[in-house]
């Protein structure tokens, strides 16, 4: 591949819009196990929320297939590869990024649990806050060191 046709794969995978229109490989090859993505995603697509046992296994492949992206990424810049291999690991490259941006906004089971910790961390943040406005580090002094 010449270095021209290189740069402007590079461009095109790394292009703001490149993933509008694109579809989700049927089936990918991450860490060298095949992974069947388009129905992983779509199953985690479908259900209304994530709930927190899948939440790990959803992050897990999201960290697979970014680390995959960048070893295709690599090929494609660095790599003595020919014109159609390039062309195939572009759009493998965009089915991936297609695929990250489909998972990356799934939402939590529990919502209200998440806003209970939420709520909890809120409070703790303003009582450190009146803390170290009254000049109470310890908890146990007031302003002036009286007690």
């Amino acid at each position: 591949m010449k270095s021209y046709e290189r740069k402007q794969l590079l461009a095109r995978i790394d292009r703001e819009g490149a993933t509008i229109g694109a579809s989700i490989p049927e089936t990918i090859t991450v860490e060298g196990e095949p992974l069947e993505l388009r129905a992983f995603v779509f199953e985690a697509r479908s259900r209304e929320s994530v709930p927190a046992e899948d939440r790990e296994e959803i992050d897990l492949a999201k960290r697979n297939l970014r680390r995959e992206r960048i070893a295709r990424r690599d090929r494609i810049e660095a790599g003595d590869i020919s014109r159609e291999r390039g062309e195939e690991l572009a759009e493998s490259i965009i089915g991936i990024d297609r695929a990250l941006h489909a998972l990356s906004d799934l939402g939590t089971a529990d919502i209200e649990a998440e806003a209970e910790a939420q709520e909890r961390a809120d409070r703790k943040r303003w009582v450190s806050f009146l803390q170290q406005a009254l000049g109470n580090e310890s908890g146990g002094q007031r302003a002036g060191g009286r007690r």
